[in-house]
């Protein structure tokens, strides 16, 4: 089973974050000098994707400049022989292919998969979400990818959170554990009351899915009550029409980069893990007194400008 194409959305106006959103995209805050969505190629990449399909929304074109060739900038570095930094902004460009589509209004995510649909032959494809960020051992996809080819069939990534946080998540509900980490699903449901939740394992932004999740989107566009389309909908369609569908624990640390507050997390901790940045950082964070002198928030800073 071939699975080589990601389809990454990343149409989102990223309010959380203004005003940095207001002229770049939320894929592209740095984590160390890396932006979050270099992460997910890479990730694909590790896990042999070869094809990534990007829905993207207006102001987005800084996701296209990064994934393009730079000749300029890299002239400049072959001429002054920084080989190193040549190789880190080339390899992705040249083992890679990256194309773009629109989604013309946010309707949700099962909308931005769908908005995809003609690059998909049938076969199964991933799906990435760049406001996860997953680090690990081994690629979250690579381990999503041998559950399905094992299994030939989708296969969601899920972590478990705890009661309190399920009504962020779409949750899983379980037909049958295969192993500790491996479970046949009966369906899933979006953001569910905590004393409705039918577990607490939680879909973490990775998928690999069947062509057929198209027919469970087609039918929702059609007879839905609602205009939004929830993947969520579409994978719990597929189910009552007799697809399996399996969720996987995926092994690794996540990070939710899409709050303020979960980006910050995620920058502390892979600087953490970085053999060079590490010890310093470490150090630094150990030494730290916050003043509040020298703490200004975006309000002060605009009262002061009046």
């Amino acid at each position: 089973m071939e699975i080589v194409k990601a389809i990454i959305p990343a149409a989102g106006l990223g309010t959380s974050f203004l005003p940095y959103t207001k002229a770049m995209p939320k894929e592209m805050m740095p984590l160390l000098n890396k932006p979050a969505m270099q992460y997910i190629a890479e990730e694909g990449l590790l896990s042999g994707i070869t094809n990534f399909l990007i829905v993207t929304s207006k102001s987005k074109q800084a996701i296209a400049d990064h994934f393009d060739a730079a000749g300029t900038l890299e002239a400049l570095l072959k001429e002054r022989n920084k080989s190193e930094l040549l190789s880190s902004i080339e390899k992705l460009v040249r083992l890679a292919q990256f194309s773009y589509i629109r989604q013309s209004e946010p309707l949700g995510l099962g909308h931005a998969i769908w908005t995809a649909r003609h690059t998909i032959n049938k076969e199964y494809f991933t799906v990435a979400l760049p406001d996860d960020i997953i680090v690990g051992k081994q690629p979250a996809l690579a381990q999503l990818i041998r559950i399905a080819r094992q299994e030939k069939a989708s296969v969601i990534a899920v972590q478990e959170v705890p009661a309190e946080k399920v009504s962020s998540y779409g949750i899983v509900s379980i037909k049958k554990q295969i192993t500790p980490s491996l479970f046949q699903l009966s369906s899933v449901v979006e953001k569910p009351n905590p004393k409705d939740a039918p577990s607490n394992l939680a879909i973490v932004g990775r998928y690999v899915l069947s062509h057929k999740i198209f027919n469970s989107l087609d039918w929702i566009t059609t007879y839905g009550a609602s205009r939004e389309l929830e993947l969520t909908d579409a994978i719990a369609h597929m189910m009552q029409h007799n697809e399996r569908v399996f969720a996987y624990k995926v092994q690794g640390t996540r990070y939710d980069i899409g709050n303020p507050l979960g980006w910050i997390k995620a920058v502390i901790g892979t600087a953490l893990q970085d053999p060079e940045y590490g010890p310093v950082i470490r150090k630094f964070l150990n030494e730290l007194q916050v003043s509040d002198s020298l703490i200004y928030t975006s309000a002060k800073l605009t009262e002061n400008c009046l």
